[in-house]
């Protein structure tokens, strides 16, 4: 009996996949991956420019931010809120250089930095305003981690701005009007502001910011204008011991995206996400670490500063037209 066509096909095919099958078979040639040499060879010499124009900023010898090189004297531009306390950056050859901060804006969340004199030639990004390059669906680039190659994804969103989310505890309270005895904590979140602080379940929160409060309402309006990083002081109620605790309000989005299994699998995430006039969103593949760097067209045009890493496949970037004017003001200052 022969066999049947249909059969001596699946035999073949599984005769050609045992005889080409390899551990990589499935694993793209590394010159054709989006991080790969032939996308970085697209760049051509823009390539060298973005990686000598990229610094990384340490802290007790650990990489804490990105920077950009914006005058050729060593004036750098950072994530202010992600550089606090660094103390030296690293250029592409990976040599040390002493930094110490000039300028800081809140607004922005941007802060401008001086690489001690030395008799280095500093390669400066052109600083213009936002080109065409920022549609849905562009290509966009930036420098890798260690500023050895370079990284490439898209813009993955429509630019927007991005809405103030106010400080919070981390913790859920019983809903009252009416509480001689104070406020109950029903469950602190991990890891957030209120578990930081020393919050347990069970206490009852009696006054906030020297003021007496009985209804979750009060506490609610207290908090409501106050910022991720403002100070709180609880005077708290626990097993009939009056305790007082100082507690750093934090991010809603941290705070609350403990919970969600999808940012549980992205990793560290920036600690501020909100607040921007204005942002491009985009698919690179960046760890917290790296905000603060440049982005970049495939003409190797400069687009703005990644500021946030939202989660895995989501960073936003400043635009040149809101870092532009910070900038600029800050070097006539200085200079």
């Amino acid at each position: 009996m022969k066999p049947s066509l249909p059969l001596v096909y699946l035999l073949l095919m599984k005769f050609l996949l045992a005889e080409n099958t390899t551990a990589d078979s499935d694993i793209l040639a590394p010159e054709y991956r989006l991080n790969g040499s032939l996308m970085s060879k697209a760049l051509g010499t823009k390539k060298e420019l973005i990686l000598q124009s990229t610094v990384g900023l340490y802290r007790n010898d650990k990489l804490i931010a990105h920077g950009i090189i914006v005058d050729p004297k060593g004036l750098l531009v950072t994530k202010a809120s992600s550089s606090v306390g660094a103390r030296i950056v690293k250029n592409f050859n990976d040599e040390s250089f002493p930094i110490r901060i000039r300028k800081r804006d809140e607004t922005t969340d941007l802060s401008l930095w001086q690489i001690s004199p030395s008799s280095f030639s500093w390669s400066a990004v052109e600083l213009q305003e936002e080109l065409n390059q920022t549609k849905y669906g562009n290509w966009v680039v930036c420098a890798g981690e260690n500023l050895e190659e370079l990284m490439f994804g898209v813009i993955s969103a429509t630019g927007r701005s991005i809405g103030r989310e106010g400080g919070v505890m981390g913790v859920l309270l019983e809903e009252s009007n009416s509480s001689e005895s104070g406020i109950e904590v029903l469950e602190v979140l991990p890891q957030a502001a209120g578990d930081r602080a020393g919050l347990k379940i069970f206490d009852k929160i009696i006054g906030v910011d020297g003021r007496q409060v009985k209804a979750t309402q009060q506490i609610n309006r207290i908090i409501k204008d106050k910022d991720p990083g403002d100070l709180l002081t609880l005077l708290i109620n626990r097993k009939n011991k009056q305790i007082l605790l100082r507690l750093t309000l934090g991010h809603r989005s941290v705070a609350f995206d403990l919970f969600n299994r999808n940012l549980l699998m992205s990793g560290p995430v920036s600690k501020r996400k909100d607040n921007f006039s204005q942002i491009l969103q985009h698919d690179l593949p960046l760890k917290k670490e790296m905000m603060g760097g440049g982005l970049y067209d495939l003409a190797g045009n400069f687009l703005g500063i990644n500021i946030a890493r939202v989660d895995r496949v989501t960073n936003f970037t400043l635009p040149c037209t809101v870092v532009l004017p910070t900038v600029e003001k800050w070097l006539k200052e200085i200079r």
